[in-house]
């Protein structure tokens, strides 16, 4: 497994300065926003130059770049915001394959127009799935025709909210270029450390051969995020259960102020 850290835990707009220092708190390789480049997250488009300084970022950094962020509300209420989002998103997929990225991800949304990562009653409605899954559709001709994968990651405020759903989905589109990145801490709202380890193991059990990328985010009981290690996520069980089910991809952290960086990627290089 390679270590990686989300870019964006790291201030700036200069994607060489951005990424200097992911290589410096100890990271090999990374998820990439368009954000860490100046641009928005999901841009009308990436000027040919800004290209260029990201690649020259990451053969300078030496820090590879295991995915690129490409999310949108694919559940959104309204069509015409939905539309406007997959657009969008066909120009970070083009981006992706222009810089040899491999994997671009995704949310699966939410029915709340507000925020694509809250929770809304109508996300259980039988209507949702249908829209995510009509926009996943589309969303995954782009991605085959760029030679690019997706990935979903289950979120208990999102459409998708485990890994039965994921594999649902997959079974569904029928796609070699839908996959999972696995989050623990989006397994869950509440649970002890034993509830959260039978959790995260049969999340791996269910995914296995389907998981493109892991995520490195924990959670205390009470609900709160927390920064790997600190929460009842058992990290060494995560990382030797994704070994045991051949997971050979990027681990990537996130969710942490960037001075703890350092110390989180100690603590996660010791369980790889």
């Amino acid at each position: 497994m390679r270590l990686g850290i989300f870019a964006k835990t790291f201030p700036g707009t200069d994607p060489a300065a951005v990424l200097a220092a992911v290589k410096q708190a100890g990271y090999e390789t990374t998820q990439f926003n368009l954000a860490c480049a100046g641009l928005p997250s999901m841009p009308d488009v990436v000027p040919v130059d800004a290209v260029a300084a990201i690649r020259a970022a990451a053969r300078s950094s030496g820090v590879s770049l295991a995915a690129l962020s490409g999310t949108y509300n694919m559940a959104h209420p309204d069509k015409a915001a939905r539309d406007d989002g997959l657009r969008r998103l066909g120009v970070v997929i083009e981006t992706a394959a222009a810089l040899d990225i491999p994997l671009v991800t995704l949310c699966t949304g939410s029915r709340n127009a507000a925020d694509q990562w809250a929770y809304h009653s109508d996300n259980a409605d039988p209507s949702a799935w249908s829209d995510m899954a009509a926009e996943m559709e589309k969303a995954l001709a782009l991605a085959g025709n760029a030679g690019v994968d997706l990935g979903i990651e289950p979120e208990q405020a999102n459409i998708v909210t485990s890994a039965g759903d994921a594999m649902r989905l997959i079974g569904d589109m029928g796609s070699k270029h839908l996959k999972i990145v696995l989050d623990p801490a989006n397994l869950f709202e509440h649970a002890t450390p034993e509830e959260a380890r039978t959790i995260v193991a049969a999340a791996i059990d269910e995914a296995a051969g389907h998981i493109a990328m892991a995520h490195a985010k924990d959670r205390f009981a009470d609900g709160r995020f927390a920064t790997s290690g600190q929460g009842v996520v058992d990290f060494p069980d995560f990382v030797a259960r994704l070994k045991g089910v051949g997971f050979d991809g990027a681990l990537v952290t996130h969710g942490l102020p960037a001075d703890e960086a350092p110390g989180v990627a100690i603590f996660l290089r010791r369980l790889l």
